[in-house]
């Protein structure tokens, strides 16, 4: 049977909307009422922590009581969200008589209205109802997600009006894994006019451009051939005066060790716009999928990241080598590889024991991952017995010699 409701978009900005219980219920649908503007009002003996987090916050008013006749008085929309449904049909039965429409949350036909699975793609908003099964309108309206992140869906945007500046999109693409990118990141690089990309961006996503849009790639490959930064800059800035949306995809997160603030300022003084898209950065993100936290209860307090481009007594490093041996927590060296002799005998010469655990992750995330756990004081040996190439995450300090419980 076909579903029988009438969509439309509630103008809830301002106006008061009532929600009756405050569990796990509420905490799923109060981030969109809340993001939506509405005025709301928790009415409820308890909260969740998650909940009571947007008390706290100055999100919602919360009255800490059971529902009472005549709590949906004024009201735009209610929500009987409680775990009680009797509770629940009179919270219902007074919107009847209110002329408030009502989401009745334990049995949804009950009530006056009921909420799609929703979803927000490039100013679009869309709602699925599929008469009574959630988990169906769940799944198209995730299939419609992806398809309009991923470009298999038209989403109807109109061309760049001719002389607008679109501007450049910074979009951190995450370790390597084209899972890991943020939504709001593959979204934009769906909309792309032009692409620059790095070799460690995730390389499967461009396959899912459209073939109109240019590729150029950035060629930043580590002790090897490199575009000159500012050749990047001025094709950032040159194609975004043609009137292009030019999207800058780079691995992991633009502003760690990425360069990203460099193009952001060349934009900036030729009067081009940025949007700035953080991504998963592998300092963090690469470990994690080996197994290896950076930080644990008490095991370490602190993580310090340090660029290993140049080595220790090299003139330009802006590292204290001997503070970092000196400390006890976590070490995360990026660009490390090719100068790991030079900064294993920093941390030993500093005074880091030589039974300090190391883990080198290499290709993080991908398909050819593989990891190396090792000590400070071997580390160099089994590191060159390994054949260990870069990209590499090398994580010195305790965490390194953490393993889950096989």
């Amino acid at each position: 049977m076909d579903d029988p409701h009438y969509l439309s978009g509630l103008q809830l900005t301002g106006r008061r909307v009532v929600m009756i219980g405050g569990g796990t219920v509420a905490q799923r649908r109060l981030p969109r009422l809340i993001g939506a503007g509405a005025r709301v009002e928790l009415v409820s003996p308890h909260t969740t922590p998650s909940v009571q987090g947007m008390v706290d916050a100055g999100e919602l008013v919360w009255h800490e009581r059971p529902y009472a006749p005549g709590d949906l008085r004024d009201a735009w929309y209610a929500l009987a969200c409680t775990n009680d449904p009797e509770v629940n049909a009179a919270v219902c039965a007074e919107a009847e008589r209110e002329r408030v429409f009502c989401v009745r949350a334990d049995e949804g036909e009950s009530g006056s209205a009921v909420t799609p699975a929703s979803g927000r793609h490039g100013g679009l908003l869309f709602g699925v109802l599929s008469g009574g099964e959630p988990l169906r309108s769940a799944a198209v309206r995730d299939s419609m997600l992806d398809g309009l992140h991923n470009g298999t869906i038209e989403d109807g945007r109109q061309p760049h009006p001719e002389g607008t500046l679109p501007g450049v999109a910074l979009v951190g693409g995450g370790p390597g894994d084209p899972e890991l990118i943020t939504v709001r990141g593959r979204r934009l690089l769906s909309r792309a006019d032009v692409v620059v990309v790095d070799r460690l961006a995730p390389r499967e996503l461009l396959d899912e451009l459209a073939p109109e849009v240019e590729i150029v790639d950035a060629a930043k490959i580590p002790y090897g051939r490199a575009a000159s930064q500012d050749v990047i800059n001025s094709t950032l800035i040159e194609r975004a005066k043609e009137g292009k949306f030019v999207v800058r995809l780079k691995g992991g997160d633009p502003y760690l060790f990425g360069r990203g603030f460099e193009e952001v300022l060349a934009c900036a003084e030729a009067g081009v716009p940025v949007t700035m898209v953080p991504g998963i950065t592998s300092a963090f993100a690469v470990p994690a999928v080996a197994d290896v936290p950076v930080t644990h209860r008490g095991v370490a307090h602190e993580v310090v990241v340090v660029s290993g481009h140049v080595a220790p007594d090299d003139d330009r490093s802006l590292v204290d080598w001997e503070l970092l041996a000196r400390m006890k927590g976590t070490i995360v060296l990026m660009m490390g590889v090719e100068r790991l002799p030079q900064f294993a005998k920093a941390l030993l010469d500093g005074g880091r024991p030589a039974d300090t655990p190391v883990a080198i992750i290499e290709d993080g995330t991908m398909r050819t991952q593989r990891s190396l756990r090792s000590t400070l004081d071997t580390v160099v040996t089994d590191a060159a017995a390994s054949g260990v190439r870069p990209p590499a995450v090398i994580v010195i300090g305790p965490v390194a010699g953490l393993a889950p419980v096989s």
